[in-house]
């Protein structure tokens, strides 16, 4: 039986984010190989946790800078450890290597915080991506821990060819692993184009790229409601903070909801499902999301990327906002056009997301890695020599952490 480890940044939230969802989909698959997985997490417990313990999985509360997790892991000495972001391996990844130098070493980036912050970077200077907003401190530190682990998994297929032709990093190093849906528990049918009204939105108030839809929402509804004015905007998402809900207005449709109970329910009762994404990185659970309940998206170029490839988009792509205005609101008035973009997402879902192939690919990888693991990491010597130079830092700063964190205790 193999022994996973999963160091966590925070416990796995499936109903309040898609990294959550993403998280839960891969320890999943692990569990049924049989392997005994246990999640460990520096973070504090959180309202919408899920329970772990009821997935046949074991939890561990760890410290930051904190010799105890050398114990812990020459103890459990796993076959492969996990880290959640790339954070995680920067604090734990030297004492992996120390302590457990066998094991398997992936990182589950989620999706690339060093684009995402350029992104938000140059969205903020109101100019276009510059390769300085993209090659800073933070892509620096993130490049080098996927340089630093034997398999990075990857979201989108974008993120895979600019780590590759723009970064430099080795192919195999990386694997692709979008969202993973079990098709079969997908719904067949759903309720069609007249039971449905509204438009409606969905994400984590707490990430960023989300909070930025909500504002820019602000600025496009007036003039999708000025064409529908019996229409509304139901805005869901975990953890609404007041400025959001300051925003509640029902006299214009502009509701803010906060946490859905079911995110699927509100997502087919709703007839359109908007996504007007200014900056981000990775892919879009609500996207998909909406194709699972196939229902019809208007999003922009950046919503979409890394999503489909030669396939029809499910909805309408538009990134100027008066043709974003103009999309929503055929989509929502023709019924022709909205059941095509229904079916276009729905063949998109099966394409690309089918859990059984994407599943079975990575265990694959796992496999072929750990047998040639000595060989494969002979051939990555930029991951070896930053393991020599750039962790000794990281190493020594997180001892003396330690050491002066005993002497206060």
């Amino acid at each position: 039986m193999k022994k996973i480890l999963i160091i966590g940044y925070v416990w796995p939230e499936p109903n309040s984010s898609a990294a959550g969802s993403h998280m839960m989909s891969i320890l999943r698959l692990y569990r049924e190989q049989g392997w005994q997985v246990e999640f460990a997490t520096p973070a504090q417990p959180t309202e919408h946790m899920i329970d772990l313990e009821k997935e046949g999985i074991t939890s561990q509360s760890i410290r930051l800078n904190c010799d105890s997790f050398d114990t812990y892991i020459m103890q459990y000495q796993p076959d492969i450890v996990m880290f959640d972001r790339f954070m995680m391996e920067e604090q734990f990844g030297w004492r992996v290597d120390k302590y457990a130098p066998l094991s398997l070493k992936i990182l589950d980036t989620e999706d690339l915080q060093c684009l995402r912050h350029a992104r938000h970077q140059a969205l903020k200077a109101q100019r276009d991506l510059t390769q300085a907003d993209l090659f800073s401190d933070l892509a620096k530190r993130e490049i080098a821990a996927i340089l630093r682990c034997d398999i990075s998994l990857i979201i989108s297929s974008y993120e895979i060819e600019l780590l590759v032709n723009t970064f430099k990093v080795d192919a195999s190093l990386l694997h692709h692993l979008p969202f993973m849906v079990e098709l079969e528990k997908a719904p067949k049918k759903t309720l069609c184009f007249s039971e449905r009204k509204h438009f409606m939105t969905i994400g984590n108030f707490r990430h960023a790229p989300n909070w930025d839809v909500v504002l820019y929402l602000q600025k496009i509804w007036p003039l999708i409601r000025k064409q529908i004015p019996d229409a509304q905007l139901h805005i869901y998402g975990s953890y609404p903070p007041p400025k959001a809900t300051a925003l509640h207005n029902p006299k214009t449709g502009f509701l803010i909801k906060g946490w859905a109970e079911d995110a699927f329910k509100v997502m087919e009762a709703s007839r359109i499902c908007l996504a007007p994404i200014r900056f981000g990185a990775g892919i879009k659970g609500k996207l998909l999301d909406a194709m699972v309940m196939q229902t019809p998206t208007v999003t922009s170029s950046v919503g979409s990327e890394g999503m489909y490839q030669n396939e029809p988009w499910g909805g309408i792509i538009e990134d100027d906002i008066e043709k974003f205005v103009e999309a929503a609101v055929k989509l929502y008035k023709d019924e022709e056009a909205w059941v095509e973009a229904q079916k276009n997402a729905t063949a998109l879902l099966y394409a690309r997301y089918d859990s059984r192939v994407l599943g079975s690919e990575l265990l694959d990888k796992i496999t072929l890695t750990q047998k040639n693991l000595a060989q494969h990491r002979l051939k990555n010597f930029t991951g070896a020599m930053l393991k020599h130079h750039t962790m000794m830092s990281t190493k020594y700063m997180s001892q003396w952490i330690a050491v002066k964190n005993s002497i206060n205790a």
